[in-house]
């Protein structure tokens, strides 16, 4: 091959190099926009379900003072106990499921990750 082939062959490998850069630049862009949006209605979900649950608590207060004939505080206490007792249900599924068994390379990565934080090296 002489220089001007040389030169052409290059130049059209650096032009399909910049053409596959642009292109992934543009799906990078398009997948942060998707994630964005997403993040955005995740937010706007969470902070209904958590209106939505408050407005629970005070049809249950409401039920528990009428029905049983209790007073405000009594009432109010139930269903904080019964919160007590549904948030430790919860928290202990959610532990068993943080349980391992974790892949070898995810155990030497924590242990690395807490020796660091604890200086033991």
């Amino acid at each position: 091959m002489n220089g001007n082939t040389m030169g052409r062959v290059t130049a059209l490998i650096g032009s399909v190099m910049d053409l596959h850069v642009r292109i992934a630049l543009q799906e990078a862009d398009r997948e942060k926009r998707r994630l964005v949006g997403g993040g955005v209605m995740l937010g706007m979900g969470l902070t209904l379900m958590a209106l939505a649950m408050v407005a629970a608590e005070l049809v249950l207060l409401l039920w528990l003072r009428e029905t049983f004939g209790l007073g405000w505080l009594q009432a109010a206490a139930a269903v904080a106990a019964i919160d007590v007792v549904l948030a430790g249900i919860i928290l202990r599924i959610g532990g068993q499921m943080l349980k391992g068994p974790y892949l070898p390379e995810t155990t030497a990565g924590l242990v690395r990750t807490t020796r660091a934080l604890t200086g033991k090296f």
